[in-house]
């Protein structure tokens, strides 16, 4: 059986991104994968190295070293999470074709 040709949204990657990183991109990448603010991630990560004395920031070079780049020909971020989403058409800010005579 084939498909019926609907267009069906990218899965979700945990990857580490190149652009919004603070250290190696850790929280950063596990935050657009959740769809959060990475700030929140970055927060979580401190409370809990601090309730756990430490024991939990052993995480963090663990998910460095298992988390891949994101390529750099990924899309932005935020992803589009709905299947059939209307994406954005990119404008056209140049000079504008004139426009036709008026008979």
């Amino acid at each position: 059986m084939t498909g019926t040709g609907t267009a069906q949204p990218p899965y979700k990657q945990l990857r580490r991104p190149t652009t919004d990183r603070m250290i190696a991109g850790v929280a950063s990448g596990v935050g657009r994968y959740l769809n959060v603010d990475p700030t929140l991630i970055r927060v979580i990560f401190a409370v809990t190295g601090l309730l756990t004395g430490g024991i939990a920031l052993l995480a963090y070079p663990v998910m460095w070293f298992l988390m891949p780049v994101e390529p750099s020909v990924a899309p932005a971020w935020p992803h589009p999470t709905t299947a059939g989403a209307p994406t954005a058409a990119p404008t056209w800010s140049g000079p504008q074709p004139p426009a036709p005579p008026v008979s």
